[in-house]
């Protein structure tokens, strides 16, 4: 397969973001690049799918909290996932998934060429099917969020199956970086928590999204805060952000540095719908 790799030369230093998946897909649009890739865990995807097939839709149901009819679809999408990943079965991730994070990352519209080469390098979105992704992979329709308590023969839960495997590809993509490598956490809780620090080994930066309400006291809103992640996203990308200290720079949808909430490790940005 002709793909996109992670190129390491003529960069000072990686400062790599880190995504949530999400539940609603997009497989119908026409997808606005042509480049692709192939997840770098498969085989692992292709043991949890055969897990997967092993349970009955009332099992989907109740492992995920699904209704019936949801329960349902994800029982049939296991049958049909196949390898290989084509344009027929599979699309990029970063194309596939349509959530509130997307909408605000916005690639489709955002992206052009350079920039998608640009997010395969420095953009990495955690799976609970897949591990972690380059935006470019392959992936096929699918459910299985990160926190399900998952019975499999490595543990009970997906944490146990994955865990150290998705921090050791992190760490590779960011071994080759000159100087001290960053992640900015742009994943929600659920997701970042298979990431491992000690293991990582690079240093992890966590902005923080709040709105303010009513009385003008600023806190987090989920909806939002989701969507800022996204924009972050693509903003790193199309800046060719490389270092945390420019992260404070970001002024998307309304969004402004607060020098005063915000630590090294985690800046804060605040937000007045009301203009």
């Amino acid at each position: 397969m002709t793909g996109v790799t992670t190129a390491r030369i003529g960069y000072r230093r990686l400062v790599l973001a880190l995504l949530s998946p999400a539940k609603t897909l997009d497989f119908e649009t026409r997808p606005a690049t042509r480049k692709r890739s192939e997840p770098r865990l498969l085989d692992e995807a292709e043991a949890l799918v055969a897990v997967m097939r092993s349970r009955s839709p009332e099992e989907v149901a109740e492992l995920m909290d699904l209704s019936d009819d949801l329960a349902r679809l994800n029982v049939e999408r296991y049958a049909e996932f196949s390898a290989p990943h084509t344009w027929r079965n599979a699309r990029p991730a970063v194309l596939a998934f349509a959530g509130d994070v997307y909408q605000g990352l916005a690639a489709p519209t955002r992206f052009d060429e350079r920039d998608f080469t640009e997010a395969q390098k420095t953009v990495r979105i955690l799976s609970g099917l897949y591990g972690v992704l380059r935006p470019l992979d392959l992936v096929q329709p699918y459910r299985l969020e990160m926190g399900v308590r998952l019975r499999t023969e490595r543990g009970t839960s997906l944490y146990d199956w994955w865990g150290d495997r998705v921090t050791r590809l992190l760490a590779e993509d960011l071994e080759a970086s000159p100087g001290a490598p960053v992640v900015v956490d742009l994943a929600s809780q659920e997701y970042a928590r298979v990431v491992r620090p000690d293991v990582l080994g690079a240093r992890v930066v966590t902005p923080r999204f709040e709105d303010a309400d009513a009385s003008g006291k600023h806190r987090v809103v989920s909806f939002f805060a989701k969507r800022a992640r996204g924009m972050m996203a693509g903003w790193m990308v199309q800046h060719r952000v490389r270092t945390a200290a420019a992260l404070k720079n970001f002024d998307e949808g309304g969004y402004r540095w607060s020098r005063e909430r915000s630590t090294p490790d985690e800046p804060v940005f605040l937000r007045d719908p009301r203009g």
